[in-house]
């Protein structure tokens, strides 16, 4: 029987990836990143075959859909009324890169922070301007994209993004007002962030704003960092259940035990 020689067999061979900037020019994207950190965090997944993408928070609370089939077509995020929190909706389109639409639903499994969210600090942090005119809204660095919180004469409101290339428009998303701030304020943080987000060969938009770097990847490299995002969603999963079961239970008053115990005398 003869031995497997080292280093024979098939030779892993790179792959042509292009790193893209700015990131909201970037188009789509994979929808593994969003829907596969759902399913590590105990999202269930209520898709039918061949139909668009469902899936149900653990609580049922909240439900995260993806329809490429209707126009204009996209995510939707919607989130049911609870005695804290009116019930909102947000709608992201097909060309809402995949790491920014994830800003807001990796944020739904983190606890809230202490401090009050600020939708116009990550923006301004990284050069956005913001003008004051009848709505008020933030421009990116180069001008193609923008966050504006809209309300017209008759009160009615809403968050809307958008994108531009020199093609015409690439994208919108709108968060009704309800919407809780903190994730707007994801959104914005994930909309803002400088740094790449990386598209195969043929899925780079055609478009002269955007700037790309050639890079070549391994089928192993993309595997393990989908596979650490993934471990990260459970560990963040694993780490909520533990603190919620390991919160103390009311437990009865000591005058209350004490008379208890005098009752059973």
């Amino acid at each position: 029987m003869k031995k497997k020689q080292p280093g024979w067999g098939p030779v892993e061979q790179p792959e042509q990836h292009y790193l893209v900037e700015p990131r909201h020019l970037a188009g789509g994207g994979d929808l593994r990143h969003v829907t596969e950190y759902l399913r590590a965090s105990g999202w269930k997944d209520k898709s039918k075959t061949g139909g668009p993408l469902v899936f149900d928070s653990p609580d049922k609370s909240i439900r995260i859909g993806y329809d490429p089939f209707t126009q204009p077509g996209g995510w939707t995020i919607s989130g049911k009324q609870t005695a804290s929190q009116e019930a909102w909706h947000a709608m992201l389109g097909k060309q809402v890169p995949v790491e920014i639409v994830a800003g807001v639903t990796d944020a739904l499994h983190r606890p809230r922070s202490a401090h009050a969210p600020n939708v116009w600090a990550p923006l301004t942090q990284q050069g956005w301007t913001t003008e004051r005119r009848q709505h008020f809204t933030a421009v990116s660095p180069d001008r193609n994209t923008w966050l504006q919180f809209h309300q017209s004469g008759t009160g009615e409101a809403y968050w809307w993004a958008g994108a531009r290339t020199e093609h015409g428009p690439t994208w919108d998303a709108i968060f009704t007002p309800t919407t809780p701030m903190h994730l707007v304020q994801e959104f914005s943080a994930a909309l803002a962030d400088p740094t790449p987000v990386m598209r195969p060969l043929g899925r780079v938009p055609a478009s002269s704003r955007i700037r790309t770097t050639s890079v070549s990847v391994l089928p192993s490299e993309l595997g393990a960092w989908q596979q650490a995002r993934i471990t990260a969603a459970r560990a963040a999963t694993w780490a909520g259940n533990s603190w919620a079961a390991g919160r103390p239970r009311a437990t009865a008053r000591p005058h209350a035990a004490a008379s208890s115990a005098r009752a059973r005398r």
